[in-house]
């Protein structure tokens, strides 16, 4: 019994090493195409699309003005020639009528999505444009897929560790997945914060537009119910402090907040 019981706890002690290292293994792994975005973006912008109760999206027709300004500050990150899947994505803008959402996101595949809540809260038109560029680099990075494998591989090695062990742990693995998902998540902010320096530091923007975004979330005191890129990673200061040393990297150049021009912007909303 003794040799038994030595490769049990062998072979347990291997297979929570692959769990280990599974959780902190490359965030660039992605067992899914860059069809398979495509086809997951269209598929979450089209259930968008059949529930306008909790996404009432501003009718362009009505408001052409708003989608006209939209769309420039898009293209304008677009275009700035850092964006890697440019010519492979969607990137559809529209605008949620919700003033009470601070927030924006882009689904995989480049659907994006500004609500109002946002436009209204922020101040220049170089924050609203790194705020849409940390939202289009977690498509251009393709942080969700991402986060599909990792979530997939954890199961799949919580089904094997069980077969091996005689017994379901998926109990015990669980929370390891989920703490392994929160770090991916905080790791999945910086670099969509990083793109968003990256994105905006060719054209005429200031690179730093996302950090004076957390800077007025922290001086407002709502940084704690914020939106949700926030939520896996809560400190705004270390956030400033990450997006200044990028754009210091990459030359420290002034740009422009268009400050005034974004009046234009708030008042071409509901």
């Amino acid at each position: 019994m003794k040799p038994v019981q030595i490769k049990r706890k062998r072979t347990r002690n291997i297979l929570i090493g692959l769990l280990l290292t599974a959780a902190g293994c490359s965030t660039s792994a992605n067992m899914y195409s860059v069809d398979d975005d495509k086809t997951l973006g269209k598929r979450i912008s089209q259930q968008i699309a059949e529930d306008p109760s909790t996404y009432p999206v501003l009718n362009e027709a009505q408001y052409p003005e708003a989608y006209q300004h939209i769309r420039r500050i898009t293209s304008t990150i677009l275009n700035s020639g850092q964006v890697k899947m440019k010519d492979k994505f969607e990137w559809k803008v529209q605008i949620i009528r919700d003033d009470k959402t601070l927030n924006a996101f882009c689904t995989p595949g480049g659907y994006i999505y500004v609500y109002t809540g946002i436009i209204k809260y922020l101040e220049s038109e170089d924050q609203l444009a790194g705020v849409m560029g940390h939202e289009i680099g977690h498509a251009d990075n393709r942080h969700s897929t991402k986060q599909m494998t990792k979530a997939q591989s954890a199961n799949i090695l919580i089904t094997l560790a069980s077969i091996f062990i005689g017994r379901d742990i998926s109990g015990i693995a669980n929370p390891l997945a989920s703490l392994t998902l929160l770090k991916y998540g905080r790791d999945d902010e910086t670099e969509a914060d990083a793109s968003s320096v990256k994105y905006l530091y060719p054209t005429d923007y200031d690179a730093r537009g996302a950090a004076r975004f957390f800077e007025k979330m922290v001086k407002s005191g709502q940084s704690s119910n914020g939106p949700v890129f926030l939520s896996t990673h809560p400190d705004p200061g270390n956030r400033v402090q990450a997006i200044t040393k990028e754009w210091q990297k990459m030359g420290g150049k002034e740009g422009q907040t268009f400050a005034d021009r974004y009046n234009q912007i708030k008042k071409s909303i509901p």
